[in-house]
């Protein structure tokens, strides 16, 4: 069977490029070993914000009576809160499956290997093999949980992502390993659903990627949620059994010993580039990555690679906006390099966060002098109102031309209102644009105005 187009993944940037390419005229398959939908879908983005959902309705039941409601002592149904988060996942996966269908898309599922040719060599579960063949071909393979030589992953004591995602009970105590997104989203869901947790971060900070300002607040709100933090630290041993995990931790030269029921290890993910014929078509690597061009073009001609299997952040998104920008390129259609510096990241703890562009840090590093706004949710009425004052949201502007160099926010539903930001920044929007735009009140994205303001000193409600 030959093609235009073979997707080779169906996870967030896959099953978008194939999408996109049927839109365009072109006769498209898909390859997929395992779910439709790939890890985000079915063991990622969407099955994880179910689970912290749960956890955000436990939280405000607790809290019911500071909203002058009186609620009988709620109780977890750890099994129900999974089955939950499960059936989310596959009724996007179902959702996905009817997209390609709609696109006429055909769908093999089985183990894609490249060939020579500008082919893919396909085994099914029952072991028989397939050729296809197609004048463009998109690897998108995405990326698997790391395992770290001190911290071996047996999914039973010590456990990654997916694990997590279906435990048959809750543990009574849990220590996770790496405070980026991932590890900081599990520890405040187990956290919240009664679950001990004791967070180690090999950096000097959680949320090493975010604003320090960022990390500061979201430490304190988590140790006040009764999250132990433990930064500048590292696994030196692990032995797991029958009693639990026994780890040995290093945290600035000092020896600590801990015990728990089980550990999580969320310290980054590694792209799935081994054994899907990469070496034998020659194409070329940056360390376990595949080297692209703007448009995500192999050294060789007519494969392609976009998502977690190539250089940038390692998030559905991207992926999809890679998939796009790489298939209407095939296409002949104008279009341009992704910017990488106008990329939203979003972490779904409670409170959230969620930043675009330079850091203060990273803006100071690339020679920009800064006018920065700061503004608190104690000082925002809605904020107030729905009872969710901790956080701010922090503006950078470039001083000499206004331009809007990032955002970083921290508070209830800022996930949300990060997407203002990036358009924003994509129109070349200035400070005094953003003070000007007149925001709905009362609201929490009348923040972003009022930071603005604050980095020009016309702030009004602080």
């Amino acid at each position: 069977m030959s093609y235009d187009l073979i997707v080779l993944g169906s996870g967030p940037g896959g099953y978008v490029a194939a999408i996109r390419g049927a839109q365009l005229g072109m006769k498209v398959a898909i390859i997929e070993k395992e779910s439709l939908g790939g890890i985000c879908l079915n063991w990622g983005c969407i099955p994880t914000k179910a689970l912290l959902k749960s956890a955000q309705v436990f939280n405000y039941i607790n809290h019911a009576e500071d909203y002058g409601i009186t609620v009988e002592k709620a109780k977890v149904d750890f099994g129900k809160v999974i089955e939950r988060s499960r059936g989310v996942a596959n009724g996007m996966s179902k959702g996905v499956q009817f997209l390609l269908k709609k696109n006429k898309i055909d769908v093999i599922m089985g183990y894609g290997k490249l060939k020579p040719g500008k082919k893919v060599e396909v085994t099914d579960e029952q072991g028989d093999i397939k050729e296809v063949k197609a004048k463009n071909i998109i690897i998108a393979t995405g990326a698997r949980a790391r395992s770290l030589p001190n911290l071996p992953i047996d999914d039973q004591y010590i456990i990654e992502y997916r694990k997590a995602m279906s435990l048959e009970k809750l543990p009574k105590e849990m220590v996770v390993v790496g405070a980026g997104a991932i590890g900081i989203e599990f520890a405040f869901f187990y956290n919240s659903m009664g679950c001990k947790v004791t967070v180690v971060e090999f950096m000097d900070r959680i949320v090493p990627n975010e604003d320090a300002d960022v990390s500061k607040e979201l430490t304190k709100v988590l140790m006040k949620q009764g999250i132990e933090i433990m930064t500048s630290s590292s696994v030196q041993k692990a032995k797991a059994g029958a009693d639990g995990v026994r780890l040995v931790i290093d945290k600035k030269g000092e020896t600590i010993k801990l015990e728990t029921e089980m550990v999580l290890s969320a310290v980054g993910i590694s792209p799935n580039t081994e054994n899907i014929g990469l070496e034998q078509l020659g194409i070329e690597m940056d360390k376990e990555r595949i080297k692209v061009g703007d448009y995500y073009q192999t050294n060789v001609e007519g494969i392609y690679a976009i998502g977690d299997i190539v250089h940038g952040p390692a998030l559905a998104h991207v992926a999809s906006a890679e998939g796009i920008i790489c298939v209407e390129k095939i296409a002949g259609q104008h279009t341009e390099p992704l910017d990488y510096n106008n990329i939203p990241g979003c972490t779904y703890c409670q409170p959230e966060i969620a930043s675009v562009g330079y850091t203060e840090e990273k803006a100071i590093a690339a020679g920009y002098e800064l006018k920065i706004g700061k503004f608190p949710f104690t000082a925002s009425g809605k904020a107030s109102g729905v009872g969710a004052k901790e956080g701010f949201v922090k503006v950078i502007f470039d001083a000499k031309y206004g331009e809007f160099l990032g955002a970083h926010m921290i508070g209830y539903n800022v996930t949300e209102m990060i997407a203002e930001v990036v358009v924003a920044r994509k129109l070349e929007t200035t400070g005094h644009e953003i003070i000007k735009s007149v925001h709905p009140h009362p609201t929490m994205s009348e923040a972003i105005m009022e930071a603005a303001a604050a980095a020009y000193g016309e702030v009004i409600h602080l």
